[in-house]
């Protein structure tokens, strides 16, 4: 007769706490961290936090979702390098439609050396605004990081030369947009530098002290940052599209579990990778983008890949909110 193994329960309780935790590390749009975690004695559930929202930039929640996805893959890493095995439910409960997935542990099992791995990289990712080196990033690669991207069933199109250039003249028109709103330029004043809540937000040492040369424009925050960043331009850099077939909160989920798939992917071959959101926040540029698929999806995020330089320091991660602040237990 075989045995049936025995679950720990309070070394589930303390790996749901962990990935709980190391969910915390994800990347968010503006930093907001808009995740909810319940912890229970065998499961994990993940709310989307409206607190934290952004009603101006992301009106429908799209990157607030995707946000999310990207915590919730960083906590099934978390698990999976726990020895945990898990079944996820994504919208468990369609009659509520904040609560965007499950994780539940019910088996123990031996620990893969690529989990390990992940977790590890976790720890090291973070967004860096810095400029390109003349390294290019090279082909392999890039392929790999998009065939993690795919994993997660969610696909890079990686851009040609000519559709850089559409993509930079939909980032400027939708940076204009942006700037020309009073309500969008307040939201973002108030999650970037000095007066952002305290754990959240983009602080002054992760914006640039001075416009980028760059084909595509980035972030216009408004106002200097403290990171200096060198005179050079971006031409080895690659841009792609984060996108997928469908445009509801399913997609945006999975394409977040894509986004921190194909981030750590990157970190381990050593890409630095910079997410733009702008296009995707503006309706009309939005399908400026997405005619750059060539009807063939949907878009979620735009990525920056690219060699960073080896020789000067990057800025420190983004601050993070308290555990008590993104986790209840049950």
């Amino acid at each position: 007769m075989t045995s049936t193994p025995t679950v720990d329960a309070g070394a589930v309780a303390r790996a749901l706490t962990n990935a709980a935790t190391t969910a915390s590390h994800a990347p968010s749009i503006h930093n907001t961290q808009p995740w909810r975690w319940r912890a229970h004695s065998d499961h994990l559930d993940l709310f989307l936090d409206d607190s934290r929202a952004l009603p101006v930039t992301d009106p429908d929640r799209r990157l607030a979702i995707l946000s999310c996805g990207a915590a919730l893959h960083h906590a099934l890493i978390s698990l999976a390098a726990d020895g945990q095995h898990t079944t996820l439910t994504r919208l468990p409960d369609t009659a509520r439609p904040g609560h965007l997935a499950t994780i539940r542990v019910d088996a123990q099992v031996p620990v893969e050396p690529a989990a390990i791995r992940s977790l590890q990289t976790v720890a090291l990712r973070h967004t860096d605004r810095r400029t390109v080196s003349s390294v290019a990033v090279d082909a392999d690669n890039l392929r790999t990081i998009v065939a993690a991207a795919a994993s997660q069933q969610t696909l890079l199109h990686v851009l040609r030369p000519r559709q850089v250039l559409d993509l930079a003249a939909a980032s400027d028109h939708a940076q204009r947009i942006e700037s020309d709103d009073e309500a969008w330029q307040e939201e973002l004043h108030f999650w970037t530098g000095g007066t952002r809540p305290l754990g959240t937000g983009i602080p002054a040492t992760a914006i640039p002290d001075k416009a980028s040369q760059t084909t595509v424009p980035g972030r216009d925050f408004g106002h200097p940052g403290d990171m200096d960043i060198a005179d050079t331009h971006d031409r080895t850099a690659v841009f792609a599209i984060l996108y997928g077939p469908g445009d509801d909160d399913l997609d945006w989920l999975r394409a977040g579990e894509a986004l921190s798939a194909a981030w750590l992917k990157a970190i381990e071959l050593g890409v630095s990778v910079l997410p733009s959101s702008a296009t995707i926040e503006v309706a009309t540029t939005r399908e400026t983008v997405r005619q750059l698929l060539s009807g063939l999806g949907h878009p979620y995020l735009i990525l920056r890949f690219a060699v960073l330089d080896a020789d000067t320091a990057g800025p420190a991660h983004t601050p993070r909110l308290p555990t008590d602040k993104t986790i209840e237990h049950r």
